[in-house]
């Protein structure tokens, strides 16, 4: 028992006069003679024990009115050693994308809302946090219109990330008690359960389950070309249970171009397929109706024209086939002679050839240098006549060296099947093929990974994307090479590398660079927009493309035009990362030295338990009535 006034217990020594009285206190009876006292005797001895009896009672009760009095104003009280701190409270709220599960019909993250706005105090001081917002030092009734509107968002803090964002809202004081309270669904993303370790914080975990654990999510999509003319749209799905399968619509734009059904057969996985049409603008999005997690029931893809290759041919010795590989349908191929040629058409081009000159320009070795730097690809085949020190100053730099020239037949007799310029031109690894051959060929030192090497293990072509170089010419004269089925998807993919075709689509929040090859003002910038918001990515201009650097936006998933003022370049899609659509969680339970309230309802009588003060003057001044009483029944009825 504590007391508010304890100095008034003083006044409890003051009982003892009362008692001394009592008992210091002296009767003296008057005697009156009479000729027979023997009956008398007898009645006035019962008298004085009736009397005796009677102050003694009256006593007890006078000092047990006044000790209630007393420790009445006092006032005491039961209460925790901690109800009288100050504390601090900081709640979580988990709003990623997990949370739109639902238990009945609604949402968790509305019930956890709604739960919080009911249970929780409304005037008393706290801070919230979610994964997107925090509000400090406020109350629930000042923020209650933004818990209302809170969005689900694809970021979820991990157990540590909250610790250190509690611990910076906290305050530096160790007189208080710090409370924090984490809501969430404890989905299972990790291996371990990683408990918040600060021994100065009291962590409640309250765990929201949904109903039940069914959800349907569209995980990837990506193009399986299968001719010229038609592009295999490739839909890959995934389930947390067991169905025959699921309908998914394809749109382009606004108008439903496809309609079609996944077999799942038990499984949790499916792939659908829909043909599109290869060279065509698609501003694609793919749906399915699902009654578990809404944010992965759509996925964004955009599919723009292909953009032209520029390849530019310097040359020293005439030559055509080069003309039939970058054709008009995908290149824009220009060629040039060595003395005629124009330096300022270097910086716009993808691909340079430099095709069996005999002596490069000092000029030209610069601007090539900065041309590759500037992420062109540069592809060098010599001349027979080359001067190996003219070549070197500008194959140094990229790590090649040429030696003496050896005048013998070689046949090119192996492939680096592994080199991604092969990608996908082999279903299978060859060895009997027609082996083309060579007249004379140059000998070198480099670090550049071989893709074609002649029978005595030396290199025909060495190379990875930027830079590829021949060791021998290509010419009529001097090899049979360019008759051979391998120069097509050699030089092709070199020219295609040189710049990346764009991808379907692109993750929100994952840092991503696009390379577009377009030309602005100098003071101008590209934007992306769609028809709610408008985003300036980060951007860096280079002499033949701007690259466009993703990472904080777009904030949300969708179709994206990018813009430089009212002029649209290309579309782009981007989807949020499907980490949230597996619907485990945590047993919290096999975790015994945490606190998991069943209900935020349970928490705040926890806490209000912690903090309540029974206060006991009221029983005392109802006992001291009741001793008054008493008194006055002894005094009356008492005889």
């Amino acid at each position: 028992m504590h007391f508010k006034h304890p100095e008034i217990l003083w006044g409890l020594f003051l009982l003892l006069i009362p008692i001394l009285i009592h008992l210091l206190q002296l009767r003296r009876f008057k005697k009156t003679a009479f000729t027979n006292v023997k009956m008398l005797q007898k009645v006035v001895a019962e008298s004085q024990k009736s009397r005796s009896l009677k102050k003694w009672l009256l006593l007890i009760t006078r000092i047990a009115l006044f000790t209630a009095l007393i420790i009445a104003f006092a006032q005491p009280y039961f209460a925790k050693t901690t109800a009288f701190k100050s504390k601090e409270t900081i709640i979580y709220i988990d709003n990623s994308f997990s949370m739109q599960a639902k238990k009945g019909n609604v949402s968790l993250l509305e019930i956890a809302v709604q739960d919080l706005l009911k249970k929780a105090p409304k005037n008393t001081k706290l801070s919230v946090f979610t994964n997107t917002d925090t509000y400090i030092n406020t109350t629930i009734g000042a923020i209650q219109n933004d818990l209302l509107s809170l969005n689900f968002s694809q970021n979820q803090l991990p157990l540590n990330a909250l610790e250190l964002k509690a611990k910076s809202l906290f305050s530096t004081s160790s007189n208080s008690i710090k409370n924090l309270v984490i809501i969430s669904d404890f989905q299972k993303k990790n291996e371990e359960f990683t408990e918040i370790s600060s021994k100065e914080i009291s962590k409640y975990y309250i765990q929201l389950t949904p109903s039940e654990n069914k959800n349907i999510a569209i995980d990837s999509v990506f193009y399986d070309t299968t001719s010229n003319e038609l592009s295999n749209l490739k839909i890959q799905l995934s389930a947390s249970y067991n169905l025959e399968n699921q309908p998914i619509s394809v749109y382009n734009d606004t108008q439903l171009i496809a309609k079609t059904s996944a077999a799942f057969e038990h499984s949790n996985t499916a792939e659908v397929s829909i043909s599109l049409p290869d060279n065509e603008s698609i501003l694609g999005k793919i749906q399915i109706e699902d009654g578990g997690l809404s944010y992965d029931n759509q996925f964004y893809f955009s599919k723009n024209k292909r953009e032209k290759i520029k390849v530019l041919e310097i040359y020293g010795v005439q030559t055509n086939y080069l003309e039939r590989i970058y054709t008009s349908e995908e290149f824009e191929f220009q060629k040039s002679s060595i003395s005629q040629l124009n330096y300022s058409q270097l910086e716009s081009q993808n691909t340079i050839v430099l095709n069996e000159i005999e002596r490069i320009p000092d000029a030209l070795m610069q601007a090539l240098q900065l041309f590759n730097q500037n992420g062109g690809t540069l592809i060098v085949i010599p001349n027979n006549k080359i001067l190996v020190t003219n070549y070197n100053s500008l194959l140094t730099k990229f790590g090649v060296r040429l030696n003496q020239k050896i005048n013998n037949i070689q046949e090119i007799t192996s492939i680096n099947f592994d080199h991604p310029l092969y990608s996908y031109v082999f279903d299978k690894k060859i060895d009997n093929f027609q082996y083309p051959d060579v007249l004379s060929y140059y000998k070198l030192e480099a670090s550049l990974p071989s893709i074609l090497s002649y029978a005595s293990n030396e290199a025909f072509l060495i190379g990875k994307k930027g830079i590829y170089v021949f060791t021998s010419p290509l010419s009529s004269d001097f090899s049979n090479f360019k008759n051979s089925p391998l120069i097509v998807p050699t030089l092709y993919n070199m020219g295609v590398e040189s710049l990346a075709q764009e991808t379907l689509y692109y993750t929100v929040g994952k840092n991503t660079s696009i390379a577009l090859p377009i030309h602005i003002a100098k003071d101008d910038v590209l934007k992306i927009a769609n028809d709610k918001n408008e985003y300036i990515p980060q951007q860096q201009s280079l002499s033949n493309k701007i690259v466009l650097i993703f990472n904080e936006v777009p904030l949300e998933d969708g179709l994206f035009a990018v813009k430089n003022k009212e002029k649209t370049f290309k579309q782009l899609s981007f989807n949020y990362p499907r980490t949230e659509s597996k619907l485990t969680y945590w047993d919290l339970d096999n975790f015994k030295a945490i606190n998991t309230p069943t209900s935020i309802s349970d928490l705040f009588e926890t806490l209000e338990k912690e903090d309540s003060v029974n206060e006991l003057w009221k029983w005392f001044v109802i006992l001291a009535l009741l001793f008054a009483l008493i008194e006055i029944g002894i005094q009356k009825y008492f005889k």
